[in-house]
């Protein structure tokens, strides 16, 4: 937790998000076909409202820890912008479990409150890849029973020998699941709605269910991390759209406009909302008092 703070905290990490966030399109967009401006808006509205407002709320409501939506929209914020900084998104789970850890809960239940989050994320995507006829990979579900196994003799084997470790509070009730999947399918519609608009911005169309089923097939699939914009589920997604009848060039060039939408609100939000809790730091660093947890 001491090393992700002053990692935060760090200037040279702040000013590496913001040249890396700058050089994504400044390599990508040259690169691509003429491209129509509008398409991208109608989808990354609608994206940025469902990444940053519901799956904030759906981890609010799956913890109940008793902290304000002020709170978890700026956690989450700052977390997506150090996961667009890891490879995997690792440095999400990383960032919203120390700040959870700062506010008093115990370490197992900040781990417990993530993971909740990230498996009803998953269950929201599962549903809507098989709502959109999409065959799951053999290689994923036998990946999946073995995490699933290993997890269960994890906690068998923590509950024997660091009992102190496991997660204290208890788990979300049905009705906080049902609200979460709820939250997590609204924004299963914001990523179809951003696919689809990027491929429309490529001068291409493609039905709901169709996007909607390559995206999830493509993020079953790509097990293997990966920086944003260049892992194995990017190229993944590119593939599914090509199968689909998207032309190659077209895309890759979607695959590659999303990612570099991703850093826009990542930066304008979660790059301001660390910003400010830096100088707040430096603050009580120079006043000797220290200021509630935002």
């Amino acid at each position: 937790m001491v090393r992700m703070r002053a990692l935060v905290r760090s200037r040279a990490v702040l000013l590496a998000g913001v040249a890396v966030s700058v050089a994504v399109p400044a390599l990508t967009l040259p690169r691509l076909p003429a491209i129509t401006l509008w398409p991208l808006l109608l989808g990354l509205v609608p994206w940025v409202l469902g990444k940053y407002l519901l799956c904030p709320l759906r981890w609010r409501v799956l913890t109940d820890a008793g902290l304000s939506r002020r709170w978890h929209l700026r956690a989450y914020a700052e977390s997506e912008l150090l996961g667009l900084l890891t490879p995997g998104h690792v440095g999400a789970d990383v960032w919203r479990v120390t700040r959870l850890h700062r506010t008093g809960m115990g370490r197992g239940d900040a781990v417990l409150s993530v993971g909740t989050d990230r498996f009803v994320g998953a269950l929201g995507l599962i549903a809507f890849v098989a709502f959109a006829g999409t065959a799951l990979p053999t290689r994923m579900l036998l990946v999946a029973a073995g995490v699933g196994a290993g997890a269960i003799v994890l906690v068998l084997v923590v509950r024997r020998l660091r009992p102190g470790l496991l997660p204290s509070r208890p788990l979300p009730r049905p009705r906080q699941l049902a609200h979460g999947l709820l939250l997590s399918a609204g924004y299963q519609l914001s990523i179809a709605g951003l696919l689809l608009g990027t491929v429309a911005a490529t001068g291409h169309t493609l039905s709901p269910l169709a996007a909607l089923g390559a995206f999830g097939a493509s993020q079953l699939a790509g097990t293997v991390p990966g920086p944003n914009g260049a892992s194995p589920r990017d190229g993944a997604l590119v593939v599914a759209l090509a199968a689909l009848g998207v032309p190659w060039d077209a895309a890759a060039a979607a695959v590659a406009i999303k990612a570099t939408l991703a850093w826009l609100p990542a930066l304008a939000l979660g790059g301001v909302s660390l910003l400010l809790a830096r100088r707040a730091l430096r603050h009580v660093d120079g006043a000797g008092t220290v200021l509630p947890a935002s």
